[in-house]
């Protein structure tokens, strides 16, 4: 079967080369694998593991999906993980059709199957050696049944192959009560002789209409006392000729996945289904194109700008129609979109989404507000914070108009102001004194839930600050100075003492149990410790940096940050330091950058450089990032920085211009290229120019780049 598998390699470098061309075409340089894997070694890790659990990796999935797309047809090697996949596991339990990497969906998992199963044990052994993945396409030679798997997708339905042994009767087990949810009711049954059709409920009720190339005996289910599945037998299914099942889905009906299998696949060959696969995807990534550099370099670039259009998933069908909040079908005439990781993907994929993808964004933008209306008036938030805002206000700056300000602002401003459920969690004693209080105790376990005091007080003063910038789009002075005003509250758990931010109790009294080297899942900070927590004002960093006693005292502060070794304080998802900062986790991830407030650029850079190099390929196998992609986050943070730009403040249509790695990105904004060129090898920053006029200080506007002109960057 490993003959298949390169087979169809040959198959995928004709169409990427052309008829008698040499271009390469940009999905050659991703690696779908990359991220699947988890750390291991201490080195990486940045402390001895003790705990069973393994640590959290980056959490991607090596299946076939396109951009934003309703369906990931991917594979699952353990049910209960972060996207269903992990490269250290050896069996394969089915091809589910949903995935994120956050622990959720993994929908109607499909396995092709010979002989009598049992419910308990059906998962198929398998080996690298005989599996491989390009955007769009997944394949894997299932041990235990002798069957090549190839799988390929478009926006909402899936195509699967298999290639049994011909002396084989063929079938297909569709494991309808297991997902990564818990499956609250299902239902699978036969329509025709090549037909089947069902729903299954769990994180969202996703029905499937799905044709086949044989003749469908029976739907059997088989059940034992732990578990049971479906088992789709085939009449007359011996023989060479492979298994294909062309399935369509919605989330609204069986009729409407019925349509959107007509509309989008019905018709098609697997090759040409992964063939537009692929130029879908090379679409995409040829919005940025990159020159000089190495092999390597353009491998991660490529690879981290694929992870990152992965989320937020379609979820309206090609009449436009989906499932509202309330249950309710309706159609808005909009493509709808789950809720982004706000979390997470505010501080640059959003950005990175709106500058490549402009409809998907304000189409993205158009379901959170229909979301939020029928939530009783808030935005939808996600996990920690409110940076819906964030990802409003920087939108629309950055010119995005094709979705209803004043109805989002609406919803924004009743998150910052009118405390409740569903809005920003301790906002009465936020608004009443500038500050969240945390409990008042001690030997607080890393693991523990608390409020996350510092971290969301931090976090709304910025979120003020975007909501002020739309108040002022529209003309709410009132708001806006009141907004604004509050954006300063980042400076009330300030500890001039320790340099540190750091919490406080009801009475106003700081914190007394306070080590900044202890990690908390969320005391105090969530996910970080108080090293972590430093230097986050992306709105005032000017005012920030007042707040010591001078730039030295602030240089002293981050070479200690970079430079104090990780106590050895295991958690699974604090992995990758450098001294005291994580990679690996969000929180920290515009700290770098602080060293350009204090004449120090050249420090940022050697942090930077270092990240890129060694934070997004690691472990045995070179395929782990040093933490969770958190929906594309992390790889986003890749590809700004890798061009030289970053989001610093993305609330605002600016970006700090950083040391790229390639000398000369070309990147196509609204159908206008703009060019960024590298001049010198070295990491200090000498001069900065835009149309050959000086830029001042390190920012260029998004307007600016809009005009199709060329950035060039020296150094020394």
């Amino acid at each position: 079967m490993r003959q298949n598998r390169y087979l169809f390699l040959l198959f995928v470098l004709m169409t990427l080369t052309g008829c008698g061309g040499t271009q390469k075409k940009l999905t050659s340089y991703v690696n779908p694998f990359l991220g699947t894997a988890t750390l291991w070694e201490p080195e990486d890790l940045g402390y001895v593991r003790k705990m069973k659990a393994r640590t959290w990796g980056a959490e991607t999935y090596p299946g076939a999906t396109l951009p934003n797309a309703m369906v990931q047809l991917t594979p699952v090697t353990q049910f209960r993980s972060g996207a269903g996949y992990q490269y250290e596991d050896t069996v394969i339990y089915g091809f589910s059709h949903t995935a994120k990497g956050h622990w959720n969906l993994l929908h109607v998992p499909m396995l092709p199957v010979v002989g009598n199963i049992a419910p308990g044990d059906y998962c198929s052994g398998f080996s690298h050696e005989n599996e491989s993945a390009h955007p769009g396409y997944y394949q894997v030679y299932l041990e235990r049944y002798k069957v090549n798997a190839e799988l390929t997708s478009t926006l909402r339905c899936a195509y699967h192959k298999y290639t049994f042994a011909k002396e084989d009767d063929k079938s297909l087990l569709v494991d309808i009560r297991r997902s990564n949810n818990h499956v609250r009711d299902w239902k699978i049954e036969k329509v025709d002789d090549n037909t089947f059709t069902g729903y299954q409920d769990g994180d969202g009720k996703i029905y499937f209409y799905a044709k086949t190339n044989y003749k469908i005996g029976q739907v059997e289910m088989v059940k034992d006392d732990k578990h049971e599945v479906a088992v789709l037998r085939f009449v007359g299914s011996k023989g060479v000729e492979p298994l294909e099942v062309k399935a369509g889905f919605s989330f609204v009906s069986a009729e409407n996945a019925q349509m959107n299998l007509k509309a989008e696949m019905l018709n098609k060959s697997f090759a040409q289904v992964a063939e537009e696969a692929d130029a879908a995807w090379d679409a995409l990534l040829s919005k940025i194109q990159v020159a000089g550099g190495t092999e390597r370099e353009k491998r991660l670039f490529y690879s981290t700008f694929f992870h990152a259009f992965k989320w937020p998933a379609l979820r309206s069908d090609v009449n436009h129609e989906y499932t509202d909040v309330r249950g309710e079908v309706v159609n808005n005439g909009f493509h709808y979109y789950t809720d982004p990781s706000f979390w997470d993907d505010y501080r640059n994929k959003l950005v990175l989404l709106g500058m490549i993808s402009p409809e998907v964004t304000c189409d993205v933008i158009k379901s959170i507000t229909d979301k939020g209306e029928k939530r009783d008036g808030y935005m939808p938030t996600f996990f920690h914070g409110d940076h819906a805002s964030t990802f409003i206000s920087g939108s629309w700056l950055r010119g995005l108009r094709d979705f209803d300000l004043e109805r989002a602002y609406k919803l924004i401003l009743k998150n910052a102001t009118v405390p409740g459920k569903g809005g920003r969690r301790y906002l009465d004693e936020y608004m009443e004194r500038g500050w969240i209080a945390e409990k008042d105790t001690v030997n607080v376990p890393t693991w523990d839930e608390y409020k996350g005091a510092v971290t969301k007080t931090q976090e709304y003063a910025y979120d003020d600050y975007a909501v002020a910038l739309v108040a002022k789009e529209l003309g709410d002075e009132a708001n806006y100075k009141l907004m604004m005003e509050r954006s300063n509250n980042y400076k009330t758990l300030f500890d001039p003492s320790t340099g540190f931010w750091r919490g406080k109790i009801d009475d106003g009294s700081w914190i007394q149990d306070f080590d900044p080297y202890y990690p908390y899942y969320q005391y105090m900070y969530r996910e970080a410790n108080a090293w972590n927590a430093l230097f986050f004002a992306p709105h005032d960093p000017e005012g920030m940096i007042k707040l010591y006693p001078g730039k030295e005292a602030v240089n002293d502060k981050l070479d200690s940050l970079f430079s104090e070794p990780w106590r050895g304080y295991e958690a699974h998802n604090l992995t990758g330091f450098i001294g005291n900062y994580c990679h690996g986790n969000q929180p920290g991830h515009s700290i770098p950058y602080t060293y350009y407030f204090i004449d120090k650029q050249e420090k940022a850079q050697c942090i930077l450089d270092s990240l890129m190099n060694h934070y997004y390929d690691m472990g045995a196998d070179r395929l782990a990032y040093a933490g969770m992609d958190d929906a594309g986050e992390m790889s986003s943070w890749y590809v700004f920085n890798a061009i030289g730009l970053y989001t610093y403040s993305p609330a605002d249509p600016e970006y700090i211009v950083t040391v790229p790695l390639f000398d000369k990105v070309t990147f196509n904004l609204d159908g206008r290229p703009f060019t960024i060129v590298k001049k010198g090898s070295g990491k200090k920053i000498i001069d900065i120019t835009y149309d050959g006029k000086k830029i001042d200080g390190y920012f260029i506007t998004h307007d600016q780049l809009r005009e199709g002109k060329e950035l060039v960057i020296t150094t020394e």
